[in-house]
């Protein structure tokens, strides 16, 4: 999926959050979007999922303004904390997958994104039972459900255990090279291993866009 934004800016009320963002980037690529904490990433991201309402003409998907956009089921996106899920009720990986609200995935497409997630052995283990790292893959393998053409992951290893950042990280990267877009937001670029083709610094809302050598250390 292509993303293009083209001089955004947002605020509540009236304090102005994003000044005059610009970026693009084609479907395969892998974008992380880095700054402080309060810079201005999660409300990113919240325009470009169409929570946040924007004036026509600043932001697309697929060449479609977000504001007419309709197939947001083709965005996988895991946030850093799920409002509407409840940890402390006694749930299993496979009930959480179950409940989703997806389209039709059979049963062997299931055991395969979780055996790629690296957590098939869990699919019958109580979430409180999971690390932080497992529960993330759990919400990843949600989130792949729906065959998503972009995966947006907001600050996904932050509480993660060392053994399975480097777990998160492979797992994402293979992802990015079967074709999905990924949009990674973090707040620190140098623990990252992924193999980034952009990124995008935010600092107090203004925002510096550019191209990376795959594998460029940051």
């Amino acid at each position: 999926m292509r993303l293009l934004i083209q001089n955004l800016t947002f605020g509540y009320d009236y304090r102005t959050v994003l000044k005059d963002i610009s970026l693009k980037i084609n479907s395969g690529d892998f974008l992380a979007v880095i700054g402080n904490n309060g810079a201005g990433k999660s409300t990113l991201i919240k325009c470009i999922l169409g929570i946040n309402k924007v004036a026509p003409g600043q932001i697309f998907l697929d060449d479609i303004d977000v504001s007419l956009f309709t197939n947001f089921i083709n965005i996988g996106y895991v946030p850093q904390k799920f409002d509407d899920f409840n940890y402390e009720f006694p749930i299993t990986v496979n009930e959480i997958l179950s409940a989703s609200n997806v389209r039709d995935i059979s049963e062997d497409k299931l055991l395969e994104l979780l055996d790629k997630s690296g957590i098939l052995e869990l699919q019958n283990e109580n979430i409180n039972n999971l690390s932080g790292g497992q529960l993330q893959r759990v919400f990843i393998v949600r989130s792949l459900m729906n065959d998503p053409k972009m995966l947006i992951l907001d600050e996904p290893t932050v509480g993660v255990d060392r053994k399975n950042v480097e777990a998160f990280y492979k797992l994402v990267n293979e992802l990015n090279a079967g074709g999905i877009t990924i949009i990674l937001i973090t707040h620190n670029i140098h623990e990252s291993k992924a193999n980034l083709s952009h990124v995008l610094s935010i600092h107090n809302g203004e925002g510096v866009f550019r191209e990376v050598e795959r594998g460029e250390d940051e």
